[in-house]
């Protein structure tokens, strides 16, 4: 028995062919949501890798400014021990050079000659004090420019004033000097003995 095919042969070959284009069609869908899947769980993955990057350089920074702050820390507590132990060394240093000054004094004060005040700021004495005469002052500058322990007397001022003493008023030379403590000089100046006083009356 023949078989006769009335429908249409072009309508089934558009039909067929349009069957494949939305099969590609479908197909190309799932490969582009299967790219676009894969592309986004690659970039997912470098950002969470970056991240976790950015956080371990964050915590390690974090860390090394605690270090940093620790450093500065030790330093001013150095500094700080470094400044203590200046000031103790220079101390230690001088803490004779009072005891020195004041029998360094006693020793070249001439007679005729009261000092009423001695005073030191850093190596700078002042002295005040009274002497009979102009003369027992020279002196008196001439034992200190000749002392291991003091240099560079310097006369501020000298006036004649009216001191009463006792019962008595008497007219004496009111002196106001400075002069230098040479350091390196008085360490020798421990290891020898005093120069002789010069005492010369006016």
């Amino acid at each position: 028995m023949i078989r006769i095919n009335l429908l249409p042969h072009r309508e089934e070959k558009r039909k067929a062919l349009r069957q494949q284009f939305y099969a590609l069609s479908g197909l190309i869908a799932v490969l582009a949501g299967l790219i676009v899947v894969m592309v986004h769980g690659a970039i997912s993955g470098y950002i969470s890798q970056q991240e976790g990057k950015n956080a371990f350089l964050k915590k390690e920074i974090a860390s090394l400014d605690k270090e940093i702050d620790e450093i500065k820390r030790l330093k001013e507590q150095t500094d700080a021990l470094l400044s203590r132990k200046r000031v103790i060394e220079s101390l230690q240093s001088n803490r004779t050079e009072t005891v020195r000054l004041f029998n360094e004094l006693a020793r070249q004060v001439p007679d005729g000659i009261y000092l009423k005040s001695v005073k030191q700021t850093g190596a700078k004495v002042n002295v005040t004090g009274y002497a009979q005469s102009n003369a027992r002052v020279s002196t008196l500058m001439r034992n200190l420019e000749a002392s291991p322990l003091m240099e560079a007397p310097n006369l501020v001022e000298i006036k004649t004033v009216d001191v009463k003493l006792g019962a008595a008023t008497r007219r004496l030379a009111e002196f106001n000097m400075n002069v230098a403590i040479t350091r390196a000089a008085a360490e020798e100046a421990k290891k020898g003995a005093p120069p002789p006083r010069q005492d010369k009356k006016a």
